[in-house]
């Protein structure tokens, strides 16, 4: 049995779930940021400016927390809407290629830059406040990993889901095209400093 097949011969649903579990378990602590709760332990996980931020109410940063929960929960469903056994039409079919490719290129891209520039901090060749390096080591160990996983998970979902689409070939197109797409814009926020 493949990893995109299961037992009957049908697409494989455990990336799918896998995606949705990833999804909604990561806009958890979004929503809760924004709602001022939860930020226990935080200060020993995440940046002391974005910390700070949360525990102040920063207009700016709750907006972006919400979105980005929002965010996180419309991959979950995207995640759910590619474990369909009923084929999709064929618009669909191409924009959830585009958008699951996109996303998990997007997503394995930024945990990298993570894990990255974790490891050149470990090894000494980047200097870093050294109050803030265990904050760096997770997530060079923890965000890093946690958000490939998730962008693994999104890779899985679309080629478990290409199995049953009925016209492979534009459907692999629209996932390529989601996946330079992610590459194009990870390259420009690193650019930017924003990576």
């Amino acid at each position: 049995m493949s990893l995109s097949l299961d037992a009957t011969g049908h697409p494989a649903r455990w990336p799918g779930y896998a995606t949705a579990f990833w999804g909604f378990a990561f806009a958890v602590p979004s929503f809760c940021w924004a709602l001022g709760i939860g930020l226990a332990g935080a200060s020993t996980t995440l940046s002391p400016q974005l910390v700070e931020l949360a525990a102040r109410q920063d207009s700016g940063f709750i907006t972006a927390l919400w979105v980005t929960g929002v965010l996180k929960v419309v991959g979950a469903v995207l995640g759910l809407a590619l474990i369909r056994r009923r084929p999709w039409g064929h618009g669909m079919n191409l924009l959830l290629q585009l958008t699951a490719w996109g996303a998990g290129v997007l997503l394995i891209c930024h945990g990298a830059g993570f894990v990255v520039n974790g490891i050149l901090v470990e090894t000494n060749v980047v200097g870093i406040d050294p109050e803030l390096r265990s904050v760096s080591r997770w997530y060079t160990y923890l965000w890093g990993p946690w958000f490939v996983a998730g962008g693994v998970a999104f890779l899985l979902a679309a080629r478990a889901h290409l199995r049953g689409v009925a016209e492979r070939r534009n459907a692999v197109i629209a996932g390529i095209i989601g996946g330079l797409g992610a590459l194009a814009i990870s390259v420009m926020l690193l650019i930017w400093g924003l990576g």
